[in-house]
């Protein structure tokens, strides 16, 4: 009986490891199409694809750089943005869930609802009136409205709300408050650092959405020097069709990767923590 649950434990571990290797493998194999075509001229892409690096990866680049748009500047002014609104957005978030976690006040409960209902609006549906306030407001081709309305995120508002419930006993908030502690110190020095894997992890989240926005943007931003990262892919992809590049495209692309990839690799390890333990009630 133990020889037969022993076999079934390691039938199901290897049909496990089958499919996450195969998940993995069609995850990263567009990855690899990515970087192999960034490699290659246009013309050897009109030809098909082959597995195998070409050699104009430099060449590429530097006809990218030798163009017209501000592409140094275009990922200073995402990494700007992106960054500024990871850390805004995470930090009042974690706030906000803080305060409906460890007060208690009339209308709370309608509150806590009415935030998840704001979720279930598309972005789309707001951009009309977005825009004309933002006009009359004389904020065209600046940042502010790309970083200060991400502060209020109800998706990452209900994620740090599950995982304070998880992790935040009130016995350590009325704890700290006996001792004389202010609210303010509590929140910054107490439950913060308890909520780092779940900072973390919507830390990363926030950033790729930024990073990757191109439907706001492309509304607000108009000069090319203000414009992001994704706007001037699309504009390098609607070129003039003799002037058109596959090769300038893909290098783009996997120039625009590569920061994110380099997010993703130093956070990726609270990723796992994060999610199983806000996934988890004690």
């Amino acid at each position: 009986m133990k020889r037969e649950t022993g076999m079934s434990v390691q039938l199901r571990r290897s049909i496990a490891y089958t499919v996450l290797v195969i998940l993995s493998f069609l995850c990263l194999i567009w990855f690899y199409i990515l970087f192999i075509n960034a490699t290659r001229s246009h013309a050897e892409m009109t030809r098909g694809f082959t597995p195998l690096p070409s050699t104009h990866l430099l060449e590429n680049f530097h006809s990218l750089l030798g163009g017209t748009l501000p592409i140094f500047q275009g990922l200073l002014n995402s990494f700007i943005i992106s960054v500024t609104t990871a850390a805004l957005c995470t930090y009042v978030s974690t706030m906000t869930a803080y305060a409906i976690h460890a007060y208690h006040f009339k209308g709370k409960k309608y509150i806590f609802t009415f935030i998840l209902m704001v979720m279930m609006i598309p972005t789309q549906v707001t951009a009309l009136g977005f825009v004309q306030l933002v006009d009359k407001m004389h904020l065209m081709d600046s940042f502010i409205p790309l970083i200060l309305p991400a502060a209020a995120s109800p998706v990452t508002f209900f994620y740090m709300k599950q995982y304070m419930d998880s992790v935040l006993p009130m016995s350590l908030v009325e704890a700290a408050r006996i001792d004389g502690a202010g609210e303010f110190r509590i929140f910054n020095q107490i439950v913060t650092p308890l909520m780092k894997p779940a900072i973390a992890v919507q830390a990363i989240f926030s950033f790729v959405s930024s990073w990757n926005n191109y439907f706001t943007p492309a509304l607000i931003l108009h000069k090319d020097v203000k414009k992001t990262l994704p706007i001037l892919i699309a504009q390098l992809r609607s070129a003039d069709w003799l002037k058109f590049d596959m090769g300038q495209v893909y290098v783009m692309i996997a120039f625009s990767i590569f920061p994110v990839i380099v997010v993703y690799l130093i956070l990726s390890r609270y990723i796992v923590g994060g999610v199983t333990l806000g996934g988890v009630k004690g």
